[in-house]
């Protein structure tokens, strides 16, 4: 065609209509695009580009109009159905709406209108040219990059709400059961109905539809509220009530001169004991029954201080039992000890003391010749129900103060 019109047939012109200018035919890409896929991308964007569910479905039906399922190529992209084909595509939706949604689509840069003289849409043949006033959709193929990359943008963001909408419901149930765990040691204390009603609270607003910045907001109170918990669990309060029962089992052993330190045959250069990790293999016990053994008798700062090279290969701070067990972790396999050795040790002696030994072993690891089987024969020990963590951190107190 010689001359591509902008403005529309007994209607005033447009912003809208300007972009025939701005963007010609000749600027289209050649890569086909399939339309039916640039549709989904675009209801996956659509605030991004100010369209509604409604718009988009008299979009779809103007793509039905045309006959290839690829847009793009040397292909002329304008539909010219009637209003009334247009409508029925559409089952049934009132002309007025129809007009409506179209207009739409056009002010926000989708679709072009390239009316006839009359008004009327039709294609007319010119020996070997082809003119055709209709819809042209052109301007949606030619931003079809564009319509990608905000549906991954909405992805993405969509991805982020719901990571965090897991840790978010993760750390309220996590902070539920620090709340009963908390009344069990510590019955009575105001803080712990205060915590309940905070889960509550959050998990009523899990039930609906939050934001990301909601969401952050409930993440950064419940690590407040879960770091406050932990501290009265096994904070200096808890650590002060436990002293005694530690002081109590030192007493208790310091009987046997030999049970205080660690086991001498397996001590470098200390008897011809050659205990192997895969030779020695803890007996069977009950599995419940070991779940469920309580924190050890014995301070977290204690056993931090009786153990100063743990600060020396893990970086990390450690204020409470769970950051100590997450210390071992990553102790355990530069020390050559074996995950199912540790498996063992943490069901028959607990997280908590398997953790403790290993770390005391990390300060004594240059006098054990096996620290895979030395793990094992504690696990045998504590199996049998003959073993205690506290001496084996009393020895070390007791040698830091010898030095």
């Amino acid at each position: 065609m010689e001359y591509t019109p902008i403005s529309p047939f007994m209607r005033p012109i447009s912003h809208a209509h300007l972009r025939v200018v701005e963007h010609p035919e000749a600027s289209v890409p050649g890569k086909p695009v399939n339309k039916w896929q640039l549709l989904r991308e675009l209801s996956k964007a659509q605030a991004a580009f100010g369209v509604s569910e409604r718009d988009l479905t008299v979009l779809q039906g103007l793509l039905s109009f045309f006959p290839d399922d690829a847009l793009g190529g040397n292909a002329e992209m304008v539909v010219f159905p009637s209003n009334k084909a247009i409508c029925e595509r559409l089952n049934g939706m009132p002309c007025s709406t129809m007009r409506r949604h179209l207009a739409r689509l056009v002010d926000a840069g989708l679709l072009i209108r390239r009316d006839s003289p009359n008004g009327k849409r039709y294609v007319r043949k010119h020996g070997e040219d082809r003119v055709a006033f209709g819809f042209d959709l052109s301007p949606l193929y030619c931003r079809s990059e564009e319509v990608a990359r905000a549906a991954e943008a909405v992805r993405e963001a969509e991805d982020r709400v719901r990571r965090l909408r897991e840790v978010v419901s993760l750390m309220r149930r996590d902070l539920a059961a620090l709340v009963e765990f908390g009344e069990e040691i510590q019955p009575g204390l105001g803080l712990w109905d205060q915590l309940r009603h905070t889960a509550a609270v959050i998990a009523r607003a899990l039930r609906r539809k939050l934001t990301l910045e909601d969401l952050s907001t409930y993440r950064g109170e419940l690590e407040a509220l879960l770091d406050q918990a932990r501290n009265v669990i096994d904070g200096p309060e808890t650590e002060e009530m436990n002293t005694n029962d530690a002081r109590y089992e030192r007493h208790h052993h310091n009987s046997n001169k030999d049970s205080i330190d660690f086991e001498p045959a397996l001590e470098k250069g200390k008897g011809t004991a050659d205990v192997r990790e895969n030779d020695t293999e803890a007996p069977v016990a009950d599995v419940e029954e070991a779940d469920t053994r309580p924190l050890p008798k014995i301070p977290l700062h204690l056993v931090i201080a009786s153990c100063p090279s743990l600060k020396t290969f893990y970086q990390g701070e450690v204020r409470h039992w769970h950051q100590l067990f997450d210390a071992a972790c990553h102790v355990r396999p530069a020390m050559g000890i074996s995950a199912s050795a540790w498996e063992e040790a943490q069901r028959f002696m607990g997280p908590e003391q398997a953790s403790i030994v290993v770390v005391a072993m990390l300060e004594r690891f240059a006098d054990i010749r096996s620290p895979g089987g030395y793990l094992r024969a504690l696990t045998s020990k504590a199996a049998a129900g003959e073993f205690s963590c506290g001496p084996m951190v009393m020895a070390l107190i007791g040698r830091q103060s010898a030095a």
